[in-house]
């Protein structure tokens, strides 16, 4: 239009000023907040969510957390550990940030919850044999359930002292011993189970009755700086949002899951 001049700026020119805006207030009387931050972010191998590989760390949850680090200018170094141990580390402080773990009463008493990023799963109930399956929480009174160790799962579950559960490090191991007869059920959110027994080619079946999942969290030692950047993560994960990164990453993944 004549008298009128178009400005197009770059997405990556917006994207950094829309972070800008967003950060602005939580930054305003930091001056330390502009050095590069070295974070400790505490991981167990549980695909597709967190994947271990030697020194390569993939999966959805590290590539979300990766895109909040990559806006906010922070370097990040993984410590791999079992998931037990992981909330034992953030607990004592030698790691900065868990990723995923679902929100109880006792966990925050040592970890902030500072932000839902990650999709809300269902847990799952997976069997081999027909006598196994599961159709209602009664049916899980007599069967040896498998459970991932130090995780949560739903509070009546949880606090079932009366079933019978065995307990592993990772979910391969489970769903190997679920294989070997050594469980006969298996619980676990349900892209890490699909994505398990198709990794280990296993003819697992899938039963009826399952537990609507929560949204799992960005999780901050409560004795690290990071808490300091609270809000920082908030404002970059509402920007990968607004970006479509978020919504990508997690279709990338949920494609990958299913067989």
């Amino acid at each position: 239009m004549e008298g009128r001049t178009a400005i197009r700026l770059p997405l990556m020119l917006i994207s950094a000023l829309m972070l800008a805006l967003l950060l602005q207030p939580a930054l305003a009387n930091d001056s330390s907040a502009r050095e590069p931050l070295m974070v400790t972010v505490g991981v167990n191998h549980a695909p597709p969510y967190r994947i271990v590989d030697g020194d390569q760390k993939t999966s959805l949850y590290v590539d979300i957390f990766r895109e909040i680090a990559n806006r906010l200018g922070w370097q990040l170094k993984f410590v791999e550990a079992p998931f037990r141990r992981v909330l034992l580390m953030a607990q004592q402080g030698h790691v900065d940030v868990m990723l995923g773990p679902l929100e109880t009463e006792e966990r925050a008493e040592y970890l902030e919850f500072v932000a839902p990023a990650f999709p809300p799963e269902r847990k799952l109930f997976f069997y081999m044999h027909e006598g196994h399956r599961i159709d209602r929480y009664s049916d899980l009174g007599e069967k040896r359930i498998g459970v991932l160790s130090g995780a949560s799962y739903f509070p009546r579950f949880d606090a079932d002292d009366q079933l019978i559960k065995e307990s592993a490090s990772r979910y391969e191991n489970l769903m190997r011993m679920l294989a070997k007869d050594r469980v006969d059920v298996v619980i676990a959110p349900e892209l890490v189970g699909l994505y398990t027994i198709k990794e280990l080619g296993l003819a697992v079946s899938v039963s009826p009755f399952f537990v609507p999942g929560n949204r799992s969290y960005i999780a901050v030692s409560r004795s690290s700086p990071v808490m300091a950047y609270a809000d920082d993560i908030r404002a970059a994960l509402k920007l990968i949002v607004q970006e479509g990164i978020h919504e990508d990453l997690v279709l990338k993944y949920l494609e990958q899951a299913h067989p």
